[in-house]
């Protein structure tokens, strides 16, 4: 097993949205109703979660855009140094 495959085995994804898609400063994380960032091991789960929660977002920018939600890679561990926003 390489470097790589460690890297992608300890990945995890959480969602964020934009609220102002003219300011790149405005994304911030998804939260649960515990306040805790929403975070998935596996990357089609975070999408089908960020679709639900944000379906008109979601459609939007498939067909007209801005952008405003996204799914990113996170490390596992890589965010308990600091807290996520």
């Amino acid at each position: 097993m390489t470097w790589r495959d460690n890297i992608w085995r300890d990945t995890m994804f959480k969602m964020q949205v934009q609220d102002d898609p003219d300011d790149p400063n405005s994304w911030h994380d998804v939260r649960g109703g515990n306040g805790e960032v929403l975070t998935y091991e596996d990357e089609g789960e975070a999408r089908a979660k960020l679709e639900s929660l944000y379906p008109v977002q979601v459609k939007l920018e498939r067909y007209s855009g801005p952008k405003t939600t996204r799914v990113i890679a996170i490390l596992k561990g890589s965010h308990d140094s600091r807290p996520m926003r």
